[in-house]
């Protein structure tokens, strides 16, 4: 930016009044620098723009237009949330995309758009995004932002979860405001090498050993194979026999089972066996004499598999570690097919740190509009700061684990 433009950042500027030939639910402010800022509740009206932009963007899967209209489709609209998008835009070109969204209750909580389906929440960034706005002139920017939501939403505070340190390849522009530390971080491993390599380089010796037997051990009931669902009929077959693994997994681990909620089987049928998301969703089984004893439902962007969900058979195969084996098999696919990451999203399952490279933080943003909000602003930090202290505790927090999963089997 030129020396007048940083100056003119710094400066506050009058935000504009809604456009009167465009949709009552639009909204147009100039903010300084050039930047200009745009308010959505129509998804349909930004389509193009944004499918066009994350061609190119940083971003994750969870931030793609086909997975949150989906979501919207099928959930979102359901439990009565509205859209909040907004763009920020530079010469006509868009810099950032804030998906946001104004949630149901007596709070009025801005959030992400998708907050509870997506395991990393960010806004897209163009490439050259720092080259524009830099962390100084990026919170000028989120203030215009927070006023322009107060004037759509009348919202009682911003909640905003799972804000990763990175976008890709960029440093998070939202590092720069006041966030809190999240009770879980993510892990990624790089796909380098042949599979043999890569195997070898992150299995000991006696763990490639135990792998072999466990293998055999599964053999001994079929022949092993590991599929990809590419058919509407088989995809669906895999995505139910996935969703009653995770009933028994869920049930085991005493967590509530979100496909018993309205709308969300119907949500991952409709991403995976729509033709016009196989480039974004992989659906995938180990199979035993045909039997699915372990399943997956994954995201692929940019050259990076995000691992959403995954389940196994328990019971007769269980001792067999059928997930195990389908794991290794989705990393030897995804490595194969040239893709550079695999990301095991959010969460402190053990496995993970088997395999990781790189470990990112995650963060959240309260931000109170009202007195409402500020009340509830603090019980929200209190309560997540007690549950940060409890999950990264090693002496409390897998107690608390057989604790839940005993009451899970009682149950």
């Amino acid at each position: 930016m030129t020396q007048s433009a940083e100056a003119a950042f710094d400066r506050h500027m009058e935000a504009g009044v809604p456009d009167r030939n465009s949709a009552p639910a639009r909204a147009l402010a100039r903010l300084s620098g050039g930047v200009r800022l745009s308010f959505h509740s129509d998804l349909s009206e930004i389509e193009q723009e944004w499918r066009a932009f994350e061609q190119g963007a940083d971003c994750t899967s969870f931030q793609t237009y086909d997975w949150l209209s989906t979501w919207h489709r099928h959930i979102g609209a359901r439990e009565g949330v509205q859209p909040a998008i907004v763009i920020g835009r530079q010469n006509g070109d868009i810099l950032f995309i804030l998906p946001l969204a104004l949630a149901p209750g007596r709070l009025r909580r801005v959030t992400w758009f998708g907050e509870f389906l997506s395991n990393c929440s960010a806004p897209l960034l163009a490439p050259d995004f720092a080259q524009h706005v830099n962390a100084t002139q990026f919170v000028t920017v989120w203030r215009e932002v927070e006023q322009l939501l107060r004037q759509h939403l009348q919202h009682d505070l911003i909640d905003l979860d799972k804000i990763p340190e990175t976008i890709g390849a960029q440093a998070n522009p939202m590092r720069a405001l006041p966030l809190t530390a999240r009770a879980n971080d993510a892990y990624l491993v790089r796909l380098t090498g042949t599979w043999d390599e890569f195997y070898t380089a992150k299995r000991s010796a006696s763990w490639r050993k135990t792998d072999k037997k466990k293998r055999n051990r599964l053999a001994k009931s079929g022949e092993v194979v590991f599929a990809t669902a590419t058919e509407p009929a088989d995809i669906e077959h895999t995505i139910n026999a996935l969703i009653a693994q995770k009933k028994s997994s869920y049930a085991s681990l005493g967590v509530a089972n979100m496909f018993e909620w309205p709308g969300y089987r119907e949500f991952y049928l409709d991403m995976a066996t729509d033709p016009r998301r196989h480039g974004l969703v992989h659906v995938s089984s180990v199979r035993v004499g045909g039997a699915i004893v372990a399943a997956s439902f994954g995201l692929t962007l940019h050259g990076n598999y995000d691992y959403v969900l995954a389940g196994y058979a328990m019971g007769e195969f269980e001792g067999a570690s059928p997930g195990t084996i389908h794991l290794q098999e989705l990393m030897k696919f995804f490595l194969e097919r040239g893709f550079k990451t695999f990301d095991f999203n959010i969460g402190d399952e053990p496995y993970k740190r088997e395999w990781l490279d790189v470990e990112t933080r995650f963060y959240d943003y309260v931000s109170p509009a009202t007195l409402s909000g500020q009340f509830a602003a603090v019980a929200m930090k209190a309560t997540r700061a007690i549950k940060r202290f409890i999950k990264r505790n090693p002496s409390i927090w897998p107690v608390i684990r057989r604790a839940r999963s005993l009451l899970g089997s009682l149950r």
